[in-house]
C-alpha cells in the first residue's frame, strides 16, 4: 500500500514534472481536493491532461476554512477514512494531487497524517511540484534570489502584521495567501520603499501579473505577491 503526494504545480499541466505524470497515469486511484463535489478544482483540472477520468476521485474538505476547527477536522477524518478504505481494500497505489508542492502549505499533509493514523504500515510518498512563486517568478522574469539574499516566504491569511518586519530586512519576501489584504499590503511595502509584482491564476489561461502597485482592489485567497530584494548592480549580492 502506498499514498503518494504529487504536486501538479500552479495550475499549466505543462508544468508538471516527468515523474508526477508517470505516478498519475499508474496509480490505481488519483484523489483530488475540492471545495464542492460537483465542481472540478484546480488539482483536477490539472490532473485530467495526465489521468484518466474514471480513475479520479474528489475529496471534499474545507479548503477556505479559518475558524471552526472542529469542521475543518471532520473533513480531514472523512476523506482520510475514504483513502484509507481504498488502500485497505485494493493493497494498491493512491496518488493525491495537490495545486503546488505536497510539502509546502498543503492539504496533503493533513491527509497523509490521518492516513496513517489508519493504516500504520502505509508507505507515505511526496513527487515535488513547481511552487506559485516559482511560476510568479518565471512569468514576470524576476529572479526569486540571488548570492546571499535570503527568501522569506509568509502565509497572510489571518492578517498582515507579520509583513512589516519581513520588508524591513534585505531579502525577498514572497507573500501567499494575501489576496484579501492587497490594499494593507501594498501599503506596507510602499512604507518600506519597496514596490513588488503581484500574480493570480498563475499557469491558468486567465494569468494576471502586474506591479502592486497598480493593484487598488482585493484579489483571489491563492493570489501571490513577490517583493524582490533590493538590488543595485549584477553581482552585488555575491
Amino acid at each position: 500500500m502506498r499514498l503518494i503526494g504529487v504536486g501538479v504545480g500552479p495550475g499549466d499541466p505543462e508544468l508538471v514534472t516527468l515523474k508526477a505524470v508517470r505516478v498519475l497515469a499508474t496509480a490505481g486511484r488519483v484523489f483530488v481536493p475540492v471545495l464542492d463535489a460537483a465542481e472540478v478544482g484546480r488539482a483536477e483540472a490539472t490532473v485530467r491532461a495526465h489521468a484518466a477520468h474514471a480513475r479520479i476521485e474528489r475529496l471534499v474538505f474545507a479548503l477556505n476554512e479559518r475558524s471552526d476547527t472542529a469542521r475543518r477536522e471532520r473533513y480531514w477524518d472523512a476523506a482520510g477514512s475514504r483513502v484509507a478504505q481504498w488502500l485497505r481494500e485494493t493493497g494498491g497505489t493512491a496518488a493525491f494531487a495537490t495545486i503546488g508542492d505536497p510539502n509546502v502549505y498543503s492539504t496533503f499533509g493533513y491527509l497523509a497524517q490521518t492516513v496513517r493514523d489508519l493504516l500504520p504500515h502505509v508507505a507515505v510518498e511526496t513527487v515535488p511540484g513547481i511552487t506559485a512563486m516559482q511560476a510568479m517568478a518565471a512569468a514576470s522574469g524576476t529572479p526569486l534570489v540571488e548570492g546571499t539574499e535570503p527568501l522569506m516566504l509568509l502565509p497572510l491569511a489571518r492578517g498582515v502584521s507579520p509583513l512589516r518586519e519581513a520588508v524591513a530586512g534585505d531579502g525577498t519576501v514572497v507573500v501567499y495567501k494575501g489576496g484579501r489584504h492587497l490594499p494593507e499590503i501594498g501599503a506596507i511595502a510602499a512604507e518600506a520603499g519597496r514596490d513588488g509584482l503581484y500574480g493570480e491564476h498563475l499557469g491558468l489561461p486567465d494569468e494576471r501579473v502586474g506591479r502592486l502597485s497598480d493593484m487598488d482592489a482585493s484579489g483571489p485567497y491563492l493570489a501571490t505577491v513577490l517583493l524582490p530584494a533590493r538590488r543595485e548592480r549584477r553581482g552585488g549580492k555575491l
